[in-house]
């Protein structure tokens, strides 16, 4: 048996599916529905809605199959995310990369597999595939309909993303931020290493908007997020979490690395607003804390700190203000 490779960009990967906030949900109609129609149209016994996970294949939406999960080891959908057409097993008994795996040689007896990668993106993120316990062949034609029912999950699974997604700014919104951040903080409780959060506030934003006008609030916001999407790193994680409030959770970072992150943020900050002169400055306030796993028993936890720190920061400021 061969087990499937790791894509090269596993990581990217993993965090598109999991912004999705979509694993160990419950079935959805709306996948179900597209799971039927693969079944009826291809005459097989088994069809399915996927997500390849870190060490799991997890089923959205199963029909044919009593288990939700399997391990990704022995997966078919391990090895059809690893390329952008159609991966077509016509007899797993006769393709040594399957025919000793355990999903052919007992329950689900698994002999023929064709699966459609599901794209989002950019990441190949599962699929949708149909399965038989017989041989068959599968034609062009039946390969062009089986992308095009992918197709139609994929346009599903674009709205489920547009649910973890702030629509102004393009970065994660806080149900998609809460989604990533409270995987780094479990791996961070279980391999010891460490995770900062910085919470951020936008100062004399509603001045902006009075004296501005609402759209130059909102490219504050646009370019806000595009400088933080610039500044840090890929491994990080960040979110608008609602009006003129946003997060950055800084992975494998101490808080005393994490001041002088921020302390160049807000250079590149200085810069942009030396350089678009507009008649105001963008400005920030922040409270920010190391994740101690023993205190914060969650990201809705830490966030709760992170919010209190950064308004005490703020309010200490507004009183340094006034008393110049």
């Amino acid at each position: 048996m061969k087990k499937p490779d790791t894509p090269r960009n596993e990581n990217e990967r993993l965090d598109v599916l999991r912004s999705l906030d979509i694993l160990d949900t419950q079935s959805e109609e709306r996948f179900d529905r597209l799971t039927r129609i693969a079944k009826r149209m291809f005459a097989v016994p088994i069809a399915l809605v996927n997500f390849v996970d870190e060490n799991r294949q997890w089923f959205k939406s199963c029909l044919g199959l009593e288990i939700l999960e399997t391990s990704r080891e022995v997966s078919f959908c391990g090895h059809a995310i690893l390329d952008k057409d159609v991966f077509v097993i016509e007899n797993a008994l006769e393709d040594t990369r399957f025919a000793d795996n355990p999903l052919v040689l007992n329950e689900p007896h698994i002999r023929f597999y064709a699966g459609c990668p599901l794209v989002v993106n950019g990441h190949r993120l599962g699929t949708l595939c149909v399965i038989d316990n017989v041989p068959r062949n599968f034609s062009n034609q039946d390969i062009e309909i089986l992308k095009d029912l992918a197709a139609m999950v994929e346009r599903e699974l674009a709205a489920v993303q547009l649910a973890t997604l702030d629509p102004l700014t393009g970065i994660s919104n806080r149900r998609g931020f809460i989604a990533l951040a409270q995987n780094s903080l479990n791996l961070s409780a279980r391999n010891n290493f460490p995770v900062t959060l910085v919470y951020l506030d936008l100062d004399q934003f509603k001045l902006i908007n009075d004296n501005f006008g609402h759209v130059e609030g909102d490219n504050v916001l646009i370019a806000f997020a595009s400088l933080i999407r610039m500044t840090f790193r890929a491994s990080d994680i960040f979110a608008r979490m609602g009006g003129d409030e946003f997060v950055i959770l800084l992975n494998s970072t101490m808080k005393d690395k994490a001041d002088s992150v921020i302390e160049n943020f807000k250079q590149s900050l200085q810069s942009y607003n030396q350089e678009r002169d507009r008649g105001y400055e963008i400005a920030f306030s922040y409270g920010m804390l190391e994740f101690d796993h023993k205190k914060h028993d969650s990201i809705e936890a830490l966030l709760s700190e992170g919010d209190k720190l950064m308004y005490a920061l703020k309010k200490s400021k507004k009183e340094r203000e006034k008393s110049k």
